[in-house]
């Protein structure tokens, strides 16, 4: 779920519940914002913001289920390789937005949500933050396309600290990296 506020504000977000999933949480769904290892703020937004909404669903109604879930949900979609079988490898080469796109919804049959950081003071490409799936209830891909009510939402700036995602500029030249610094 996307929603603008959180579920369940009384359902708070606790580590140890995900102790067994730490290794793969790490590799798989690092905080590309905060580097540090032992970083847990970012899944804690994602919990409080999407997964206490999201445990409406009985397949997703722990920590523990939504989490196991969202990476078991990864690995099916295996986004690496799709990009490798399109020519697009991390790296320090640039690449454009639409190509990217394309090659996502070819791919896959529906259109992902992209998100990028900003071009830096002085640089003039913006880097892929997050590439976001969307799925329904009964956790098949659908386009992740805003609904008119959403539009405005869509558009809105995720602010995680200091640094900034937003919705990718389609004419600026995009940076893919090759691992969280």
């Amino acid at each position: 779920p996307d929603k603008g506020e959180e579920c369940n504000r009384s359902w708070h977000f606790n580590v140890t519940e995900i102790k067994d999933l730490m290794s793969d949480m790490r590799r798989y769904w690092p905080d590309v914002l905060h580097s540090s290892q032992n970083r847990t703020q970012f899944w804690k937004h994602e919990w409080e913001k999407h997964g206490t909404c999201a445990a409406t669903l009985e397949v997703l109604n722990s920590q523990k289920k939504y989490f196991g879930k969202a990476l078991e949900l990864y690995e099916h979609i295996d986004l690496n390789s799709c990009l490798l079988k399109a020519g697009i490898k991390p790296s320090s080469s640039y690449y454009q937005m639409t190509t990217i796109k394309e090659a996502l919804t070819r791919f896959y049959g529906v259109t992902p949500k992209i998100q990028c950081l900003p071009p830096e003071q002085g640089e003039k490409a913006q880097t892929i933050g997050q590439i976001e799936f969307c799925f329904t209830k009964e956790l098949q891909l659908r386009n992740c396309t805003a609904l008119k009510s959403e539009s405005d939402s869509m558009l809105a700036v995720l602010k995680l600290g200091t640094e900034e995602l937003s919705v990718c500029n389609d004419t600026l030249p995009t940076y893919y990296p090759s691992q969280v610094q």
